[in-house]
């Protein structure tokens, strides 16, 4: 994207059964009876976008994606093959299923033990600090980003035409979207991309979000399960763009 690399990873990037649980409810399928030729091209599309952002895929993500596809590829077999190979073990897509069950399961005892967390978030004791709703974590995962994103890609112009030399630094995005807070408190996920129009301006500006994001100067929200997404700025945040900004957590 520019000749510094930026290294993103963030607390909202989770892991491949993460991904494989949000591909389900977002597409609402049955999480008994998973159609694998489309979840394996949903996932790989979500693989190679993570490629474009330049993000760190972590290794697992990879093995699970030639799982989907060794999954996929025994789907295809007539069913005589399939029969017999069924007897030689267990049925991967049965596993994969058994797998997103159980860990769904401890995603939704971990979302009510964090529950409890923010009822016990009201009690104070002398001399604790408090935190206003603004400072809090966003309730939007790097998973919901992406898809919206992917719609956004969708209507942008093709890049093999590109002029040589042409660039789209991430500090430039990051000040536009600074710019586009500065006298409103919020803008729609929408409005950062408006005026774009080529896929490497779009995924700069995607990448300058999530920058200012880790650096603390906006927060993002959505309006309940793949709903509206909105950007907030911080009040207290800093106008001015460090000139490095290699983001590791």
């Amino acid at each position: 994207m520019t000749e510094k690399a930026y290294e993103i990873s963030l607390e909202l990037f989770e892991g491949p059964l993460d991904l494989l649980l949000f591909l389900v409810k977002k597409d609402d399928l049955d999480i008994h009876n998973i159609p694998i030729a489309h979840i394996t091209k949903e996932y790989l599309a979500y693989i190679e976008l993570m490629k474009d952002l330049d993000l760190d895929i972590a290794g697992e993500f990879l093995v699970m994606a030639a799982t989907l596809m060794a999954v996929k590829s025994r789907s295809l077999l007539p069913s005589e093959q399939s029969a017999l190979e069924g007897d030689e073990g267990p049925d991967p897509a049965a596993e994969l299923a058994q797998k997103l069950l159980e860990y769904q399961k401890f995603k939704e005892a971990s979302k009510f033990l964090a529950g409890r967390g923010d009822e016990m978030a009201g009690v104070f004791y002398r001399g604790a600090p408090h935190f206003e709703e603004a400072e809090k974590s966003p309730n939007v995962s790097l998973f919901d980003l992406m898809a919206h994103l992917r719609v956004i890609l969708a209507g942008a112009e093709d890049d093999s035409q590109t002029v040589e030399g042409e660039e789209f630094p991430i500090e430039e995005k990051m000040e536009k979207i600074l710019f586009l807070l500065s006298e409103r408190p919020m803008i729609p996920w929408e409005e950062l991309f408006a005026d774009e129009r080529r896929r490497r301006g779009i995924i700069a500006c995607f990448l300058a979000m999530l920058e200012l994001t880790k650096l603390q100067k906006i927060f993002i929200r959505q309006e309940g399960n793949f709903g509206k997404i909105s950007v907030f700025k911080k009040e207290d945040a800093a106008a001015e763009i460090p000139g490095e900004t290699d983001v590791q957590h």
